[in-house]
């Protein structure tokens, strides 16, 4: 609305210097039609933008957690076999920190990864039914603004 309003208000004023007895042809009405969409479609465009900038930050967590998660349960593993290759036995209390560490790895990325990628389907969603309204609106403010301008 305020994109539209604004574009209005620059319209009426370059209009007001012109002539003033002269009545607006088929030609000003699609230009002044063609700018309102334009300055419509510039403000849904810097809307979309502002809502989905935060997106690729849950889409990288979402994606890359779950391999430092990997990383870290491949490092207690390894750790859990250096104990083991070290002491020379495969007793529990050998065996058991690695291990533990390599869980809680996992853990970690999982915790990471899941509240990330549930963010970022549930805003990929709201910014689509947005983008949806904000289009709507468009349209529906470009009938009214056209009615106005034949006097409807």
């Amino acid at each position: 609305f305020s994109a539209v309003f604004s574009e209005l208000k620059k319209i009426n004023k370059i209009r007001t210097r012109g002539e003033q007895n002269s009545p607006e042809t088929l030609e000003m009405q699609l230009a002044t039609m063609d700018n309102l969409k334009r300055a419509l479609r510039k403000a849904e465009d810097a809307e979309v933008n502002r809502f989905g900038s935060l997106l690729p930050f849950l889409a990288t967590t979402g994606n890359t957690a779950p391999f430092i998660g990997l990383f870290g349960t491949v490092w207690g593993i390894m750790d859990a076999f250096h104990g083991i290759g070290t002491s020379g036995s495969a007793s529990l209390a050998v065996v058991a920190p690695g291990i533990s560490e390599a869980l809680v790895a996992t853990a970690i990325g999982l915790v990471a990864a899941i509240p990330a990628v549930i963010g970022y389907n549930h805003f990929v969603n709201k910014i689509n039914v947005l983008t949806g309204e904000m289009d709507n609106f468009s349209q529906e403010m470009l009938n009214i603004v056209q009615r106005m301008s034949r006097g409807n």
